[in-house]
């Protein structure tokens, strides 16, 4: 594959003319108000080794190299990249809520025995998962690819690109209704990642308190279990000060993790990184460090201090059931002044204006 071998001697790759760097390779995607084609003279004047090109005319010399799609060559690159790691786990993430918070805690909790990549950000569609893979260096051990959608076969054409061999799905809520078409549809969506590992002979980590969850992974043989009961990972959460606190039930020990997040409903999140730390062979007092240490600082479950207020900053997105969940969090919390702040919630169709009455 001669771009595979053009991208490993130029292996860092920018899909923005505008943050070109000298030896980058180009991909000149295009999107409903631009066309990368256009750019691909500004990326190698700035010091870019190749454009990659899907227009002839643009083609104009040794750097272009001219490809029939660049979307679909950036994912094949990204695909041939990653069948070179058959020994490598390759975790991936998906759900309405909590999936970045997810990845951030598995990704600490790993990185204390492993070498591990993970998705950068929220670079979780179909150019974030490219990208992501292809930043995945030799020494790897452990990879944590996160998969958003907002509409069918989404899932299983970032399944097909990054070949999962483990996979968690937080929870299936009222996220993106419109493209999914009901709370159905986003089961259907996101359980696309347990169909690709159930034929696939792949393991899932499993919240049991979604009891859903357990009829989507009917025929799935390995299921590590986590939640507050029937599970091989057991915790629940304990209100002590603003923070999440949480008593794990493991080993036959009890063990306390004092969180820095917000909202009981980082429960389910911590657990799942305890449930893939302690399948990986984490030691628990490590599990314990690095969920402790973890201080979020993307918008999501953060506590702020302003002057004589405190503020519960959580506003990366919403759907009906993260409010919820926030809303009622919030009700518990004692204070003398409570304000609300709510943003919109987007991509609900026809039940928008009931979800937000509501």
């Amino acid at each position: 594959m001669r771009l595979y071998d053009i991208y490993l001697k130029h292996p860092s790759i920018q899909t923005d003319s505008r943050k070109v760097q000298p030896g980058d390779l180009f991909f000149a995607l295009k999107g409903p108000n631009f066309n990368g084609n256009e750019y691909a003279a500004i990326a190698l004047e700035k010091g870019a080794a190749y454009a990659v090109v899907d227009e002839a005319k643009y083609a104009v010399s040794d750097q272009y190299i001219l490809e029939e799609d660049v979307l679909e060559s950036l994912q094949q690159l990204a695909r041939f990249h990653r069948v070179l790691f058959n020994n490598v786990p390759f975790l991936a993430i998906t759900g309405s809520n909590g999936k970045t918070t997810t990845k951030e805690l598995i990704h600490a909790v790993l990185s204390k025995k492993y070498k591990t990549y993970a998705t950068e950000g929220n670079l979780n569609n179909h150019i974030g998962i490219p990208l992501t893979l292809l930043k995945i260096k030799a020494d790897a051990q452990i990879a944590i690819i996160e998969m958003g959608a907002n509409h069918q076969k989404e899932i299983e054409l970032y399944c097909g690109i990054s070949l999962p061999t483990f996979g968690l799905i937080t929870n299936c809520g009222k996220a993106h209704l419109e493209g999914f078409g009901g709370e159905e549809g986003v089961r259907k969506g996101k359980g696309e990642l347990y169909d690709f590992l159930r034929k696939h002979g792949g393991t899932i980590f499993r919240n049991t308190d979604e009891d859903y969850l357990k009829n989507m992974a009917i025929g799935i043989e390995d299921q590590i279990l986590y939640g507050s009961s029937n599970a091989r990972i057991l915790g629940k959460a304990i209100h002590d000060g603003p923070f999440l606190n949480v008593v794990l039930l493991t080993a036959g020990m009890e063990t306390t993790i004092r969180t820095q997040l917000i909202g009981e409903y980082n429960l389910a999140n911590v657990l799942a990184a305890v449930a893939v730390g302690d399948y990986f062979g984490v030691d628990i007092s490590d599990i314990q460090n690095a969920i402790e240490s973890y201080t979020p600082s993307n918008s999501r479950s953060q506590l702020l201090t302003k002057g004589d207020n405190q503020i519960i900053l959580d506003a990366y997105n919403a759907n009906p059931s993260s409010m919820q969940l926030a809303l009622e969090n919030f009700h518990q919390i004692q204070a003398e002044q409570k304000w609300l702040l709510l943003g919109g919630m987007k991509e609900l169709g026809a039940t928008s204006m009931h979800e937000h009455q509501s």
